[in-house]
């Protein structure tokens, strides 16, 4: 049996110039409207500020767009029907004039985010999986992922990413191992996701970049570690010198002692 989705798929032309004053929306409200789990939930706000710095932050690009705040709007008629992910990111659009609005637009994009990350909690997890799916789908959101820090309490499993196949989501295979983590791969970032479970507490998402094959680090953080070392190293180097050239004082005081 063939089940029809609520929100059919919508189709995005990109458009030169919108103009919207005819439109019912105050941008000043969005302070209050903005996702409740955003800044509170510190493993969301690691995965927001990693992928950030891995596609922004380290390369300086202007075309990818990486939020963990903002709307999407799919009506172009009402900016006021908008649904807001924990984790947005578009690649190939104008982030700046994207951020400056603090709304997503895919008319003026020309096309929706290529990645949406949701993030379980007691209160959106059943919005997560029922009405949110429906319109990431209906809007175009190519990958769509969901992470549980609690091991599957909310989304009844770890970690799950779908992707956009003739217009309707399709699951990543995933991969578990033996030490009870969970690994997959997005073909859109390039990168993967792992659930990693705790001895304690929720268990941890990790990111790992294919291309070194090692886990994922704040840029900032590496820099500063490179830093710290060739302030270390510089430190030594000045202590060394400065032993030399005491070493040196004390010879040529010694050498006129000697009256050499």
């Amino acid at each position: 049996m063939t089940i029809k989705p609520k929100h059919p798929m919508i189709t995005y032309q990109q458009e030169d110039r919108d103009i919207y004053d005819g439109l019912e929306f105050d941008p000043d409200d969005l302070a209050e409207l903005w996702p409740g789990n955003m800044f509170q939930e510190p493993g969301l706000m690691e995965v927001v500020y990693l992928l950030n710095d891995h596609f922004v932050g380290s390369t300086g690009r202007r075309d990818v767009l990486v939020t963990g705040v903002g709307f999407i709007c799919y009506d172009r008629d009402n900016l006021n029907i908008r649904i807001g992910p924990d984790c947005m990111v578009a690649i190939g659009v104008d982030a700046l004039a994207i951020r400056g609005r603090r709304l997503y637009l895919p008319w003026e994009a020309g096309k929706p985010p290529d990645f949406v990350l949701e993030w379980a909690s007691d209160s959106t997890a059943g919005n997560d999986i029922g009405p949110k799916r429906e319109i990431y789908q209906s809007i175009g959101v190519g990958e769509y992922w969901r992470f549980d820090a609690t091991g599957g309490r909310h989304y009844g499993v770890p970690m799950i990413g779908e992707r956009l196949v003739n217009g309707r989501y399709e699951p990543f295979d995933v991969v578990a191992k033996a030490d009870g983590s969970i690994r997959g791969y997005s073909p859109t970032l390039d990168l993967y996701f792992t659930w990693e479970p705790q001895e304690v507490g929720d268990g941890l998402v990790r990111i790992y970049d294919p291309a070194t094959c090692q886990r994922m680090q704040p840029y900032s953080e590496v820099k500063a570690r490179a830093e710290a070392e060739k302030n270390r190293a510089d430190a030594e180097r000045n202590r060394a010198d400065a032993a030399e050239a005491e070493a040196g004082e004390l010879r040529e005081q010694l050498r006129r002692l000697r009256g050499d």
